[in-house]
């Protein structure tokens, strides 16, 4: 494939029968793809539907059916830990494990797609998934249910790091807000709708229904991915990182164990100082391995360029206010104004469908405005949305909720697909697919240090007291934080440097 049919993004099938072929820079293997059999020849005309953006809505569909069962079932534990004979508290690891296996086991399956080709990486992970999905229907207890909730995740987690891979592949610098946005819209939103499906199908159909709907449709799109999906290059002489790996991962694991943990067992325990201190010795055995790896898992001369750097943690600040009110929102309405998971359902539904509805469009802003003016306006959205819901009260008007929670779809649609798209901008080509799970790293360790610092300050705050007026104050105080974290998010992104679009052309 020559430069010039590089750039010819041409219609799917305009005339007659066609296969298109993708081939990068050094490929060794290249996957022809029939695309008349993806979409009829007539949809494809009207719309106008290239093979880039053809490939993006098939990687994005399986991305979505992985990531939208993170949290369904967030409004509804109560009812799943009587269920199964157990509490809340120990119910919440379903939640945050997957949480946190999303971006403790992504920088591994990034390096491995380099080294092997992200179709591999994609399909697999969705059908392990699918696997896992099916037996937490037969979950008989709570720790089997987090586990089989674990390992669905683990293996789900798979499709982040390669989707941004795909991305990076068949869209050039300048392209990469637009479809950053859709996949920023997924990875964010599709655990956001989760949460607000959730409440209603638990009451209607039950729990163990939801994972009996979801094990055929990630099997469904493993088998669409590994027919449709053209492979990528693959690397050659390049050793894996193994004790990059795991002591990256055991660290990350630790810290967030130990913080969530924290209230529960003691902050001055023996338990929750020891992990700490495991934690941040196996942080430092880390970088002492990234230091004589051959290949490492993060170069460490990265942390030197602000513009790969800041935007992963920028983007991991904002997601502590986005998902820890995610968690928190719900059981403040449940638990401080006594509304049912139905009506909760309806209102939290102003965030996904105020991301859905900025993402794509902030896109275009972006690409004209830089990711430094996003990255600020973002931020300053998710802070007005915290300090607006930390107010509710009893008596609130639920207009308050419907506003605070849209401004903060507003504020993370504007500043997560710029933040992703320069990551992927300042990454050196042959270690995207690396960059990309770093991101996805540090963005799932700020919701999960979101969602669990957030939960310990309402319990801290809220103490011995009762009443309904202490409850949505100790919320209050843990939305906060969360305006505290967007609010330094938001003085880091007035260091970034725009992508340079001078020479583009936005007519076209």
């Amino acid at each position: 494939m020559n430069p010039s049919s590089r750039n010819n993004d041409e219609e799917l099938v305009p005339h007659g029968r066609e296969t298109i072929a993708i081939e990068q820079a050094g490929v060794d293997e290249v996957s022809v793809v029939p695309w008349t059999t993806m979409f009829p020849r007539r949809v494809a005309r009207k719309v106008g539907l290239t093979r880039k953006w053809a490939t993006l809505i098939v990687i994005l569909a399986g991305l979505f059916t992985t990531s939208s069962t993170i949290t369904v079932l967030v409004v509804s534990l109560q009812t799943i830990a009587d269920d199964l004979h157990s509490s809340v508290n120990t119910l919440n690891w379903s939640i945050t494990g997957p949480m946190l296996a999303f971006g403790v086991v992504g920088p591994a399956y990034g390096k491995i797609g380099d080294l092997y080709g992200h179709k591999k990486v994609y399909v697999y992970g969705l059908l392990f998934a699918g696997v896992f999905a099916g037996a937490t229907v037969f979950a008989w207890n709570a720790p089997s249910m987090v586990f089989f909730r674990l390992m669905s995740a683990v293996a789900g987690s798979a499709t982040g790091p390669a989707a941004m891979a795909y991305i990076n592949r068949l869209f050039d610098p300048h392209e990469r807000v637009r479809p950053m946005g859709l996949w920023s819209f997924t990875t964010a939103g599709a655990p956001v709708l989760g949460v607000v499906l959730g409440g209603p199908l638990v009451d209607s159909i039950g729990w163990r229904m939801i994972f009996i709907i979801q094990t055929p449709l990630l099997v469904g799109a493993a088998i669409v991915a590994w027919k449709l999906l053209p492979q990528t290059s693959r690397m050659k002489n390049v050793k894996f990182d193994v004790w990059g790996s795991v002591t990256l991962g055991l660290g990350a694991t630790l810290f967030l164990l130990a913080v969530n943990r924290g209230h529960t067992w003691g902050w001055s325990s023996p338990a929750i100082i020891g992990t700490f201190v495991a934690s941040i010795l196996s942080f430092y055995a880390f970088v002492r391995v990234e230091q004589a790896a051959e290949a490492p898992l993060l170069p460490l001369h990265w942390l030197r360029n602000l513009n790969l750097i800041l935007p992963m943690v920028i983007q991991m600040l904002i997601n502590f206010a986005y998902m820890g009110g995610f968690i928190v929102i719900p059981q403040m309405l449940e638990n401080g104004l006594h509304m049912k998971a139905s009506h909760i359902g309806l209102l939290v539904i102003a965030r996904p469908l105020t991301f859905s509805l900025t993402a794509p469009l902030a896109s275009y802003f972006t690409m004209r405005v830089g990711e430094r003016v996003s990255g600020v306006l973002g931020a300053s959205g998710v802070i007005a949305s915290m300090v607006l819901l930390s107010t509710i009260r009893g008596g609130s008007a639920d207009i308050i909720v419907i506003i605070g929670l849209g401004l903060s779809g507003i504020g993370f649609g504007i500043a997560g697909p710029a933040l992703s798209a320069l990551v992927s901008n300042s990454a050196p080509e042959e270690s995207i697919g690396v960059a990309g799970a770093m991101q996805q790293l540090l963005s799932q360790m700020g919701a999960v240090l979101g969602s669990t610092v957030m939960i310990s300050i309402h319990e801290m705050t809220l103490g011995s007291k009762t009443g309904d007026a202490n409850i949505l104050s100790s919320y209050g105080f843990a939305l906060w934080t969360g305006a505290l974290t967007s609010l330094v998010a938001m003085f880091l992104a007035f260091k970034l440097t725009p992508t340079d679009r001078s020479n583009v052309d936005f007519a076209e």
